[in-house]
């Protein structure tokens, strides 16, 4: 099985917060399985373990908000890797219904359209409803670490 994850993880991937908020309580957990899947509807999907204490939330609530998270963000994205009981005291929030991060790349507010489950993972499709940009460098994901992209040299000509 390590072997098998090793090798996953050679796949370089973005890092990536989703969050949500029902009945008052609020959950968030870091992944790398965000993508976007179509334009026409607008649909993103992401996938969680089913053994996330957050799963039962994230199911029930209808909505989530993924928030893509810049370089430099490594701490945000471990403190919400770890299970602890509050997450979310100390992180400036931007002003949303659902619970989006300030600071992120870009944050994407979704309506859950599907869940499917896939071996042991939850995989939700949502529908965007709202969206953000910011500009910047993304955190980068690969071979079990954070890493930074590389800027190409420019050469004086």
């Amino acid at each position: 099985m390590r072997s098998l994850r090793d090798a996953f993880g050679q796949f370089a991937t973005g890092v990536a917060v989703v969050t949500t908020v029902a009945d008052g309580e609020r959950a968030g957990v870091t992944v790398n399985s965000f993508t976007s899947v179509s334009l026409d509807p607008p649909l993103v999907l992401w996938c969680l373990s089913d053994r996330a204490p957050s799963a039962p939330l994230f199911l029930r609530a209808g909505r989530f908000a993924v928030n893509v998270l810049a370089a430099g963000q490594g701490e945000l994205s471990r403190r919400f890797a770890t299970p602890a009981p509050d997450k979310f005291a100390g992180v400036e929030l931007l002003d949303h219904p659902l619970p989006m991060l300030a600071g992120a790349l870009a944050g994407f507010a979704c309506r859950t359209v599907s869940t499917f489950g896939g071996g042991d993972h939850h995989i939700f499709v949502g529908e965007v409803e709202r969206y953000q940009r910011a500009g910047g460098d993304p955190l980068v994901f690969h071979s079990g670490r954070y890493r930074e992209l590389a800027r190409p040299a420019i050469v004086a000509g």
